[in-house]
């Protein structure tokens, strides 16, 4: 089996100019390496840092200390070196992300906001939006809903447009922040053949899921963060 991700000596701290400047140690001298074929669930109470580590995984935080290797290309990249060319490069071909939150350009159909990530990859635009069409549909956004934005959906139907903008294409990495959060039953049994697949396929998934069935049918094994500082001064977010 292959290495996908190798990080390690990892260290994040943020500082909280709204509370005098104190500064919070959120990450420290944190590893993780994860194979082809492979799942990692992080796990950990509030403020632990599973959703910091995520995103210093995805380069949208930098991390103060340590390597993120993430293979792209058949090559190691090393995120904390590389440069905003390089990380929209792995972004675009090998590093998929579903955060908690749906974020799009405003008035953009729902179907134009999923094709858009295979029309980044060159695919022409009538494949692009009949394999958008394609997943949406497997996440129950049926067709006379491709042409709204997903401003006007509920929460779980916004979850599903995001979850659909990725998987609509092959990731060798790929970062779920909660993907199963807002959706029914039947849609989160949905989303765990999506993630049994793309392991099956080859890819390697670290995940954040706190709904304990779907984590049992989908990890490989469990990442346990312990918080670095007292509960009362922790951040929610991280």
């Amino acid at each position: 089996m292959r290495v996908m991700v190798a990080a390690d000596g990892l260290a994040k701290s943020f500082v909280l100019h709204l509370q005098g400047g104190v500064r919070l140690d959120v990450l420290r001298d944190v590893g993780l390496t994860v194979m082809a074929g492979e799942c990692v669930v992080l796990a950990g109470r509030s403020g632990a840092g599973k959703s910091t580590l995520l995103r210093m995984l995805y380069g949208n935080y930098r991390a103060d200390d340590g390597r993120i290797l993430i293979r792209h290309n058949e090559t190691m990249v090393d995120l904390t070196q590389a440069t905003t060319e390089q990380i929209i490069a792995v972004r675009h071909y090998s590093l998929g992300y579903v955060s908690q939150f749906l974020r799009a350009i405003p008035r953009v159909p729902s179907l134009d906001i999923v094709a858009e990530t295979l029309l980044r990859r060159g695919v022409d635009l009538a494949q692009a939006r009949r394999q958008a069409a394609a997943m949406l549909e497997r996440l129950g956004i049926g067709p006379r809903l491709h042409s709204l934005p997903p401003a006007t959906f509920s929460g779980g139907e916004q979850q599903r447009v995001n979850l659909a903008r990725t998987f609509v294409a092959p990731w060798p990495v790929l970062l779920l922040d909660e993907p199963t959060a807002s959706l029914d039953a039947a849609n989160r049994d949905e989303v765990v053949r999506l993630i049994n697949e793309v392991k099956d396929a080859g890819a390697a998934v670290i995940g954040i899921l706190h709904d304990i069935s779907s984590r049992e049918r989908i990890a490989d094994r469990t990442m346990t963060l312990t918080p670095l500082t007292n509960p009362s001064t922790s951040l929610e977010s991280v």
